[in-house]
C-alpha cells in the first residue's frame, strides 16, 4: 500500500524536475512512509520526433516482500516504468503464467506481475487483475503514459492535463504542489458536495483536475488523452439460480476473497464492529488461521453510537485475539486533521470513527480487513426498505393525501441515531417524486429547495446547468429493467461506495500507513451479488438473507437479527454543545470564506432552529462546517 504521483510533458517549461517530484511525493509521505523512490527522464523522443519529459514518484507502505520491490519498477530492458499503489491479490497465479511465457522476475513482489503482464496484454492486462490498485506505467516503445484505477474505486487517482503537461497523484495534494495546478474552485462541485456530502467521479473541487473514474484506465499518446472502461460488469444481467447454488457459490466466493487478502509479510488483524458484515469477514480469516487473529473494535461514551458489546460477544464466539478501544471524540480537535487529509470537502461524519479506529489499529498491526460492501451487495439499508415501501404504497392509494402528513413535517425533530420522526419526515416528503429522485431524496443532505434558499444570488449565476442528480440518475439507469432494491443497491455500488465509503477508508487508513482490505469488493462476489434475484437477499423487512442463509452458523443468529447501528457520532449533540462555539466563530463569522456563496441569513435560520431544537439539522451543519474549514485550509 503505497501512493503514487508523476507527470508527462511536451514543454521543457513545464517540466516536473527531481525538486518539484520530490515535493509531490513528501506530500503523501503519510501514504508509505517506509520508502520513497524517483525516476525522471527529460529527454523521450517518440517515433516523429518529438521530445516528451517523464516523472514517476513512489511512497512505499511495505507489505510483500518487504525487502525488495521497490518502485518505480521497470521490465528487463527498461522500456517500461511503473509506479502503483495497492495489492493484487492473485499475483502468485498470475506470476506462474508469465514465468511459462518466458519472462523472468526480479522480486517477489505483486508489483512487478503487472510490468510482464502488460507487456504480454498491453491495456487487456487490468482486467485480469484481482485486487485495489492505481497504476501509472510509462510506456517508452508507444511514447504513451497509462493510469487506470481498480474495479471497484477502492485505490483513487486524481490527474490534470492541459494540452502540454499532464501530472496525476494518489492525492490532490501531489497535484497541489505543482503551480498552476489546483488554483480555481468548480463551482458546480460545492453544489454537488451539498448534494452527496462528497464530489463525485469524474471531477473534484477544482476546475480543471479529474478523477479517474472506477473501472477505467485513461491513456495519454501523440498529444491524445483518452479514458477507457475495462470493466465488463453488466448491471442489467440476472441470473436464475436457486437458493442452495446461490449459498454454495457465495460461501466459495468470499472464502476465496479471504484467503487472499490474507496474503501479507506483516502482522494483520481485521476490524470487528459486532455488526453483520465485520464479523463474517472476521469468521472467515479465523477459519483459516492457525493462530487467533487480532480483532480490534471502537467505543464511544454515548451509548446510541457503540457497539462493542456486540463485537466482544462475537470476538468471544470466535476465539480472537480482541482488543477494544475507547476514545472520547473532540469535534474540534478532528475537523481540521479531516479537512487536511481529505483534499476536497467531504462530509461523512463517518470519517471520524474510521479515523480514530485506524489510527488506534496502526499501532498494533499493519494490515486490517474490513466487512465494507455488505449492504450494497445484500441489500442491507434501511432505505432500500424505505424504497420498496413507498412502491407498496404508491401502488395501493395516493399517499400524499393522506391525513397527518403536513402535522409530521411541522413537528420538532429529535437528536436520536434512530429518531423514528426524522425518517418519517423524509420518507413522507418524498413519496411523490419518480423512484430515482425518490432514492436521492433520502441520500441527499441539502435537498433541492434547501440548496435554492442557501445560495445567494451571485453564487447561482455561477452555476452550470446541470443539476447534481444526474450524476445518480445516470448511474441510475445503467441498472434498468431490474427491480427497484436492486437498482437502488447498484447504485450505491457505483457510486456511494467508491466516492464516500472508500474515499472514508482509503484516506483514514492511509493517514496512518495502515493497509485496510475489503473482501466483499472482490469483484468476483459483486458481480454475483449483483446478478441475483432480489428474493434471495431482501424480502420486505429484512435484507442480507443470503448472507445468513450462507455464513449463519459462523457468528451467533442474535447478530443477524439486532438493529443496525452504522458507524455514528453524536452530531446534533456536538453542534448545540463542544461544536457550537466554532460554528459562531466561523461560519457565522464577517469573514466566513463561505460567504460569498451562501446567504447568511439561511445559515444563521440553519443553526438556530438546530440548537433551539427545532429542527436537527446536525448533518448539515456539519457539512456546511467542513467546507469553511477546507476553503480556510486550501484557498
Amino acid at each position: 500500500m503505497c501512493g503514487i504521483t508523476g507527470a508527462v510533458w511536451l514543454d521543457e517549461r513545464a517540466a516536473i524536475d527531481a525538486p518539484l517530484l520530490t515535493r509531490m511525493t513528501d506530500a503523501i509521505m503519510h501514504r508509505g512512509p517506509d520508502d520513497d523512490g524517483h525516476w525522471i527522464d527529460p529527454r523521450q523522443v517518440d517515433g516523429q520526433g518529438r521530445n516528451y519529459g517523464v516523472a514517476l514518484g513512489f511512497r512505499r507502505l511495505s507489505i510483500i516482500d518487504v525487502a525488495g520491490a521497490a518502485q518505480p519498477m521497470g521490465n528487463e530492458d527498461g522500456s517500461l516504468q511503473m509506479v502503483f499503489n495497492g495489492e493484487i491479490y492473485n499475483y502468485k497465479t498470475l506470476r506462474r503464467r508469465l514465468e511459462g511465457n518466458g519472462h523472468r522476475f526480479k522480486t517477489d513482489g505483486d508489483g512487478e506481475t503487472i510490468v510482464h503482464l502488460y507487456e504480454d496484454l498491453g491495456t487487456g492486462c487490468f482486467a485480469e487483475l484481482n485486487g485495489m490498485f492505481a497504476i501509472g506505467l510509462w510506456d517508452q516503445r508507444r511514447s504513451r503514459l497509462i493510469l487506470a484505477r481498480d474495479r471497484i474505486g477502492q485505490k483513487p487517482v486524481y490527474y490534470a492535463f492541459d494540452g502540454q503537461r499532464l501530472v496525476f497523484g494518489s492525492e490532490l495534494k501531489c497535484l497541489a504542489a505543482v503551480e498552476g495546478v489546483c488554483e480555481e474552485l468548480d463551482p458546480a462541485a460545492i453544489d454537488e458536495f451539498l448534494t452527496y456530502q462528497y464530489v463525485p467521479y469524474p471531477g473534484t473541487i477544482w476546475k480543471g483536475v479529474r478523477k479517474l473514474p472506477p473501472g477505467h484506465y485513461l491513456v495519454l499518446e501523440k498529444g491524445n488523452l483518452s479514458v477507457h472502461k475495462y470493466w465488463d460488469f453488466d448491471p442489467t444481467l440476472e441470473r436464475p439460480v436457486s437458493r442452495d447454488q446461490a449459498v454454495e457459490r457465495l460461501r466459495e466466493l468470499l472464502t476465496d476473497s479471504v484467503r487472499y487478502r490474507l496474503q501479507s509479510d506483516v502482522p494483520l488483524g481485521s476490524f470487528l464492529s459486532g455488526g453483520i458484515d465485520s464479523s463474517l469477514i472476521t469468521a472467515l480469516a479465523a477459519a483459516q488461521r492457525d493462530e487467533p487473529i487480532r480483532t480490534f473494535s471502537i467505543g464511544f461514551p454515548v451509548a446510541d453510537f457503540d457497539e462493542t458489546e456486540h463485537a466482544a460477544k462475537v470476538a468471544a464466539h470466535l476465539g480472537t485475539d480482541h482488543q477494544r478501544f475507547e476514545v472520547d471524540p473532540s469535534g474540534a480537535e478532528i475537523i481540521e486533521k479531516l479537512v487536511w487529509h481529505f483534499d476536497e470537502p467531504f462530509g461523512d461524519s463517518s470519517a471520524v470513527p474510521t479515523w480514530y479506529l485506524s489510527e488506534l489499529t496502526r499501532r498494533e498491526v499493519t494490515v486490517a480487513l474490513s466487512g465494507d460492501g455488505g449492504d450494497e451487495l445484500f441489500a442491507g439499508y434501511e432505505r432500500y426498505r424505505a424504497l420498496w415501501l413507498s412502491v407498496r404504497l404508491r401502488r395501493m392509494f395516493p399517499i400524499h393525501r393522506m391525513p397527518g402528513i403536513d402535522l409530521v413535517q411541522r413537528l420538532p425533530d429529535s437528536n436520536k441515531q434512530y429518531s423514528l420522526l426524522r425518517r418519517a419526515k423524509r420518507f413522507f416528503e418524498a413519496l411523490e417524486q419518480p423512484e430515482a429522485r425518490r432514492y436521492l431524496n433520502w441520500l441527499q443532505i441539502f435537498p433541492e429547495r434547501m440548496r435554492a434558499d442557501l445560495y445567494s444570488d451571485d453564487f447561482v449565476q455561477q452555476l452550470p446547468g446541470e443539476d447534481p442528480f444526474e450524476f445518480l440518475d445516470t448511474v441510475w439507469q445503467q441498472s434498468e429493467g431490474r427491480d427497484v432494491v436492486t437498482r437502488a443497491s447498484i447504485t450505491d455500488l457505483l457510486s456511494y461506495l467508491p466516492c464516500d465509503l472508500c474515499t472514508k477508508v482509503d484516506v483514514a487508513s492511509m493517514a496512518h500507513a495502515l493497509e485496510v482490505r475489503q473482501p466483499m469488493l472482490d469483484h468476483r462476489v459483486v458481480e454475483f451479488a449483483s446478478s441475483l434475484p432480489v428474493g434471495l437477499k431482501f424480502r420486505g423487512k429484512r435484507g442480507k438473507l443470503l448472507l445468513e442463509d450462507a455464513f449463519g452458523e459462523l457468528i451467533p443468529r442474535s447478530i443477524f437479527h439486532r438493529r443496525k447501528m452504522g458507524f455514528g457520532i453524536p452530531i446534533g449533540k456536538w453542534f448545540r454543545e463542544e461544536l457550537k462555539p466554532m460554528v459562531h466563530d466561523t461560519l457565522l463569522a464577517d469573514n466566513a470564506k463561505i460567504g460569498p456563496f451562501f446567504n447568511r441569513e439561511s445559515v444563521e435560520r440553519l443553526v438556530g432552529q438546530h440548537e433551539r431544537m427545532e429542527n436537527n439539522h446536525g448533518y448539515r451543519l456539519w457539512n456546511l462546517l467542513i467546507l469553511e474549514q477546507w476553503l480556510r485550509r486550501w484557498t
